[in-house]
């Protein structure tokens, strides 16, 4: 049977929707900041970056592959990732522009031969 302190309880003593919906706004408030916004602001650098490339730039590939930029297209580049060897890739799959040339171990290997 119910106890009559509970069959007397008022109908509205429920909190209101709004403070119900309070903690689901403030976790996806959390998730923005935290995780989609910084997301969206790398996907915005990196297509800058991808923008403005330009010949003789060099570059590193999703895949490891370090080039320099020798032809440009909408959409493919031409890479030189050795003396007369040349690669297409889709523009794409660049990762990122290299500050210094990458090493050449070829330099080396012929300074070697002639001592």
């Amino acid at each position: 049977m119910i106890s009559p302190a509970w069959a007397q309880a008022a109908p509205g003593a429920a909190p209101s929707p709004l403070i119900q919906f309070a903690p689901l706004a403030l976790i996806f408030i959390v998730f923005y900041f935290l995780l989609i916004r910084p997301q969206q602001q790398k996907a915005k650098e990196q297509r800058t970056m991808i923008d403005n490339l330009k010949r003789n730039d060099d570059v590193i590939m999703s895949g490891g592959l370090y080039g320099k930029v020798v032809a440009l297209n909408e959409k493919i580049l031409t890479l030189e990732i050795a003396p007369n060897v040349r690669v297409r890739v889709e523009r794409a799959q660049v990762a990122a522009l290299v500050k210094g040339a990458p090493a050449d171990d070829t330099k080396e290997k012929e300074k070697d031969k002639q001592k």
